[in-house]
């Protein structure tokens, strides 16, 4: 389904729509609501008199009032002096959340200029269509359709009082970004029989085709020809072939911005098999696949002036009588020898391989995004991202795309010292270091890989997917990590 959104000078009292969303500061009644207070019989009134609204951060209220709006909700983005793009981004996938669960068709957007406070016309509309898209998805294709279905949210439309070019233009990248992350989300959502090597790279395809980009798949007697013998060696076990995706955005001249994102649809764990617990979230294992497609969608939508590059190593991890082992040696695409101690770190044996192949396109720097460790989880939670790299204007320009974005991130060290834990008594490199450490120890097998050009490297296992519901979204996917990669790539862009 898509979504669209519009932007239309009105105001929120007498607008007509089945339901009205206001964001509104933690304060008292706004003056900017004065009419609308008056245009519903002092519902408004009443309710900030009663204490039962306070506007706090992701506070909601329903209302039922008399007047043109058939529901009218208020959404909280907490205290003025703290409102950012990353409180108006949720009070807006709240707003559509909310909408959508009721049924509406259709929904209209207020944002209180006390509530945008000092932040310019075309940000507030970039993060409150971005946030319209992020409330709005919801993946039911797989369910029976219920017997009196309500209607799906499929507009939007942003009430402004003025600056309607500037917040157009806002608008317009938050709906290609938002696009894009509902394209990432709907990829990970899917199940690991539906979502294969091949589906992923028929994906790749049809978003070229879509957008006028150059895409290359691999087969596997390509990535044999190309020597990538860490993706060989995690496919060996399944009857899944492997795939290589190449996606390229021309946009402008000189050295390009690479992009890389694991791609494994469904890891068992290989011969070293995970616990049953919890496995058949191993389908998100392919979340930084998702988020690279989901950024070309981007690209592909709002043509920036600079040229990226997207790589995507794609493969089940499976044990069988074929599976790599422990204590296996393999070559890699760079030509180092690894030693395999554990099949689960399978992510890093693909990723090796696709940093190494990034080394022909001469970049400017290279991103990578992984579900990688489980370790990063016991370190950061679930609300911000690891990240490592060997250049550190690099690694501040990748954090403040996350701050912009809302997809926060945070260093771990690449000391000398922790590349002891991945030294191998037979080969170049082993493939774990063990418990101590974990995702710096993969972070620095992943440097091993690494030749030529600046490189950050995102773990995003605590990130990719929720086991819990809020107020802007629903349990699942995330889609993370697509709307930094935009960031970043539309900040090289200017």
């Amino acid at each position: 389904m898509t979504f669209l959104t519009t932007l239309k000078v009105a105001a929120p009292a007498g607008y007509a729509t089945p339901f009205l969303a206001v964001a509104v500061p933690q304060q008292g009644l706004p003056s900017s609501l004065t009419a609308l207070d008056a245009a519903t019989g002092g519902a408004l009134g009443r309710l900030y008199a009663a204490g039962d609204f306070l506007g706090k951060k992701d506070e909601v209220v329903l209302l039922h009032p008399p007047g043109s709006a058939q529901r009218l909700l208020l959404v909280g983005v907490g205290k003025a002096e703290d409102s950012d793009r990353n409180q108006l981004r949720r009070a807006a996938a709240a707003a559509a959340k909310r909408a959508g669960t009721a049924g509406a068709p259709s929904l209209a957007l207020y944002l209180t200029p006390e509530a945008r406070g000092s932040l310019a016309p075309r940000d507030a509309g970039q993060v409150l269509a971005e946030g319209l898209h992020f409330g709005q998805w919801s993946y039911r294709e797989l369910k029976r359709p219920p017997e009196d279905p309500k209607p799906d949210l499929e507009t939007a439309a942003i009430l402004v009082d003025g600056d309607l070019a500037e917040y157009q233009a806002g608008a317009a990248l938050g709906d290609a970004i938002g696009g894009g992350q509902s394209l990432a989300r709907s990829l990970q959502v899917l199940p690991g029989n539906t979502c294969t090597p091949r589906y992923l790279a028929a994906q790749a395809v049809a978003l070229a085709e879509r957008h006028g980009l150059r895409c290359t798949v691999l087969d596997l007697a390509a990535i044999r020809k190309e020597q990538m013998g860490g993706l060989l060696a995690v496919a060996q076990g399944s009857a899944e072939e492997p795939r290589f995706i190449v996606l390229e955005h021309a946009g402008a001249g000189g050295k390009p911005v690479v992009l890389v994102g694991k791609g494994v649809t469904f890891d068992t764990g290989g011969i070293s098999i995970k616990p049953a617990d919890k496995m058949e979230d191993m389908k998100y294992d392919m979340s930084g696949a998702a988020a690279v497609l989901g950024t070309f969608e981007m690209l592909g939508r709002c043509k920036p002036a600079v040229r990226v590059v997207g790589l995507v190593p794609t493969v089940e991890n499976m044990p069988s009588g074929t599976a790599v082992k422990p204590g296996d040696v393999i070559t890699s695409h760079f030509g180092k020898t690894i030693e395999i101690i554990n099949t689960d770190a399978e992510g890093r044996l693909i990723l090796c391989d696709a940093l190494s192949y990034a080394r022909r396109f001469e970049p400017a720097c290279v991103l990578d995004a992984a579900t990688l460790t489980g370790a990063v989880v016991v370190a950061l939670g679930n609300f911000v991202s690891g990240i490592m790299g060997t250049d550190d204007g690099l690694l501040e320009e990748v954090r403040r795309a996350g701050d912009r974005s809302g997809e926060r991130v945070w260093p771990l060290p690449l000391w000398d010292e922790y590349r002891d834990l991945i030294k191998s008594d037979i080969a170049d490199v082993k493939n774990s270091g063990g418990r101590p450490a974990g995702s710096i120890a993969a972070g620095w097998f992943l440097r091993e890989f690494v030749e030529g050009y600046p490189w950050v490297h995102l773990d995003i296992a605590g990130t990719a997917y929720s086991d819990r519901e809020d107020v802007t979204r629903p349990k699942g996917p995330t889609g993370v990590c697509m709307r930094l990669f935009s960031e970043f790539v539309l900040g090289r862009s200017r």
